[in-house]
């Protein structure tokens, strides 16, 4: 299957790319909305336009330096958090160079469609146009990117993203949802048979893309289920994991206490309690509550951000830790981009809905170590993985999955919470 080529935008004197980034000092204000458009900017500017394929798509493995290490392996998650990427771009600053790069993203999604059997490959291999199935294997995690890449596209004014939304809604509603445990199941081989396992983590990114969907359309029934997923996890689960969120389970959704009990850094499906899915938790939490007030929804949010805050933050070299055990120990050490990137964003909504200062100082705090250890002030963009002491673990800045969806979409969030129109301003041909 072949996607329309597009040329990459030619690097100018104006151009994003070349724009001067940021620099590391003197500290600026990380409240201010022009601060947050602007690193946005120079975040995108980190993979638009050097990551554009000519051919379809948008490359997946780049270095520190945003040199390209892998061209040819493609991961449903990447190309769809690209769609994700590319629509806010569209959105705050509205140009041809975004929106052919967005079509061009949104395009190469349906590379990895298969019309067999409906579903979408997790990894393929594209080369020349052409693409070979690496792994048929379906994930609602998956679909959730899906889901959540037709909504952004829609909002952003992709004409053919709308019927998507609904198309795969059906399509998990048909595959992965188990309405007697009233949550999705997680993984299913390439013809359609459930494997035992369930995690939260895909239902967690589903609440989001439902709640993207219900924006883009405003369909109650994605607001509806958005909300079922969340009382489903962060109540009835949670319960039977000393009130928060543990993240893998049974077939019949009871815990799983030593699933990847070896493996606390898995990509996918870590060990241990998240405090990046803990604050993630809290956020989705506050943007059900703002488009459906419901008692205890913000103390809950508090409850998460407040725990991952104390048991997770590090406090000799600043930053939260990756994860902590069932009795409060941290098991993982080493500091990841994203959980960062989501503290930062719940700890703004939280100072929004309940109004008290100590918020915004735990989002100045999440933002000064970020600034200091994870931003690029050179090349763009955020490191993926730090180590305990700050230190950096490997030049892959962003390995498949990344796309830096979490650090954009941060500061989109904190963008729309602050209620700042992101504007038009000219973007370079």
């Amino acid at each position: 299957m072949r996607t329309p080529p597009v040329q990459p935008v030619a690097p100018t004197a104006n151009h994003p790319r070349n724009a001067r980034m940021i620099p590391a000092s003197p500290t600026p204000n990380f409240r201010s909305p022009d601060f947050l458009r602007a690193h946005m900017r120079d975040t995108l500017a980190f993979y638009l336009p050097r990551a554009l394929d000519p051919t379809g798509g948008l490359f997946h493995f780049l270095r520190d330096d945003g040199s390209v290490y892998d061209r040819h392996t493609r991961h449903l998650v990447s190309s769809t958090r690209y769609v994700v990427t590319c629509a806010m771009a569209q959105r705050l600053d509205p140009c041809d160079a975004h929106r052919r790069a967005l079509q061009h993203a949104f395009d190469f999604v349906q590379v990895h469609h298969d019309p067999a059997t409906g579903g979408y490959a997790w990894l393929i291999d594209w080369r020349n146009g052409q693409k070979t199935a690496l792994d048929g294997t379906h994930h609602a995690y998956g679909l959730a990117f899906v889901l959540l890449a037709h909504a952004h596209a829609h909002m952003a004014g992709v004409p053919s993203a709308h019927a998507g939304i609904g198309h795969t809604f059906a399509l998990l509603e048909q595959r992965f949802w188990e309405p007697h445990h009233g949550l999705y199941a997680d993984e299913a081989t390439p013809d359609w048979q459930l494997q035992p396992y369930r995690g939260q983590n895909a239902n967690m990114h589903l609440c989001e893309a439902l709640l993207a969907a219900f924006d883009a359309t405003g369909e109650t029934r994605y607001l509806d289920r958005a909300a079922l997923l969340a009382e489903h996890i962060t109540v009835r689960q949670a319960a039977l994991a000393g009130g928060l969120v543990w993240e893998h389970y049974r077939a019949d959704w009871s815990v799983d206490w030593d699933y990847n009990r070896h493996d606390p850094s898995n990509l996918f499906r870590p060990w241990g309690f998240q405090p990046g899915h803990l604050t993630e938790w809290a956020k989705l939490l506050l943007l059900l509550n703002q488009r459906r007030p419901q008692a205890g929804l913000v103390e809950r949010a508090q409850r998460f951000f407040d725990t991952a805050m104390e048991r997770a933050w590090d406090a000799q070299h600043g930053g939260l830790f990756y994860g902590f055990t069932p009795d409060g120990r941290v098991c993982d050490t080493d500091k990841y981009f994203w959980v960062q990137a989501e503290s930062f964003a719940a700890a703004a909504r939280l100072a929004q809905a309940t109004g008290e200062a100590r918020y915004w100082a735990d989002y100045d705090r999440l933002w000064a170590y970020a600034w200091a250890h994870f931003v690029d002030h050179e090349h763009g963009a955020w490191w993926r993985i730090l180590r305990a002491d700050n230190s950096k673990i490997s030049d892959e800045k962003s390995p498949a999955g990344k796309v830096d969806y979490h650090t954009i979409g941060a500061c989109f969030d904190v963008l729309d919470l602050l209620n700042f129109s992101a504007g038009a301003t000219r973007c370079p041909e």
